[in-house]
């Protein structure tokens, strides 16, 4: 089935565009991602939706296609979810430090992203400079947790589909919806399970901000360092948290404000193996972990802890 019916709707421009609702999306969207449009359609609805900005219900409809076609993870308990699409460009990509951070009580922590990005270090590069999982199928994922550690999955594993979507950015030059939907990817599914969901511009945040309370989500919504999900290590951005929709300001973090004093000792080379050893270094104790990162990993773990805690009142109730 053609999809033009949606582009029609979708592709009038910024202001004369209408949204559609979540079924149709999550139509649209499965079409695309079983590969049943053509790559002329793919390319229409890529730049339909990249003038128009996506709607709540177009992202809970998209987010459903997605996960209906991908790998299912099922931690025992309340896990961290980080997407980790864009990589270090100018300052040293510190989301595996953000995982081993979170991972060090037991938390579940599953990263996932793209292996490689052009011009850029990844996650998955670090993550396999630190000799962690990279894992190929959810039986690593959960040999991987069994020894409290991080595990990195990348996007054609996880949901191979999603990734092909995503590689049209390197064709028409510019980001689509998937790519959205990637940094709101839970394979765990659970109303245990926390995210971390960035943005690079405000007007992002507030979109993600109406998603996160339209879907009753539980995450952590921040301004990402180089649109990673880890707080810039120089200023301590807002650190927005929600559980299951509620905005939750005891478990927030307000931005730094004023003149800053100190600056942390951060590497002065970008590259996987200067990243590497930074990180070993923190984990070892020879550095202290920069107090943005620590902030953060503060707020994770008691909102991880609260969804614990109400998971366990709901069963025993």
């Amino acid at each position: 089935m053609s999809i033009a019916a949606y582009i029609k709707e979708i592709g009038r421009g910024k202001e004369g565009a209408r949204s559609l609702g979540s079924e149709q999306a999550e139509d649209l969207m499965g079409q695309v991602l079983d590969g049943r449009v053509s790559d002329l359609e793919v390319g229409a609805f890529a730049m339909a939706m990249r003038i128009k900005g996506e709607s709540s219900d177009e992202l809970l409809g998209f987010l459903r296609a997605v996960h209906s076609r991908c790998l299912s993870i099922s931690p025992q308990g309340p896990a961290l979810i980080l997407p980790s699409y864009n990589g270090a460009r100018k300052l040293p990509n510190l989301t595996a430090l953000l995982a081993l951070l979170v991972a060090r009580d037991g938390t579940p922590v599953l990263v996932h992203g793209p292996t490689c990005h052009p011009g850029r270090v990844t996650t998955a590069s670090v993550f396999h400079g630190l000799g962690l999982t990279v894992a190929r199928d959810t039986e690593e994922v959960l040999h991987g947790w069994a020894r409290s550690e991080p595990v990195f999955m990348a996007t054609e594993t996880l949901c191979p589909p999603l990734a092909r979507l995503l590689d049209v950015r390197w064709v028409v030059g510019l980001r689509n919806s998937g790519h959205t939907v990637a940094k709101l990817l839970d394979p765990t599914r659970s109303a245990k399970t926390l995210r971390v969901v960035n943005h690079t511009h405000p007007e992002y945040g507030a979109a993600l901000t109406a998603f996160l309370q339209r879907s009753c989500a539980s995450a952590m919504l921040l301004r990402g360092t180089e649109g990673e999900p880890v707080a810039d290590p120089r200023r301590s951005p807002r650190l927005d948290v929600f559980l299951r929709g509620e905005f939750r300001a005891d478990l927030s973090v307000p931005a730094q404000e004023g003149v800053l004093t100190e600056l942390p000792v951060l590497p002065r080379s970008i590259d996987e193996a200067t990243t590497v050893g930074y990180i070993q270094s923190v984990i070892s104790g020879e550095q202290p972990a920069p107090g943005p990162l620590t902030k953060q990993v503060d707020s994770l773990h008691r909102a991880i802890k609260e969804l614990g805690q109400a998971a366990m009142h709901e069963l025993i109730a």
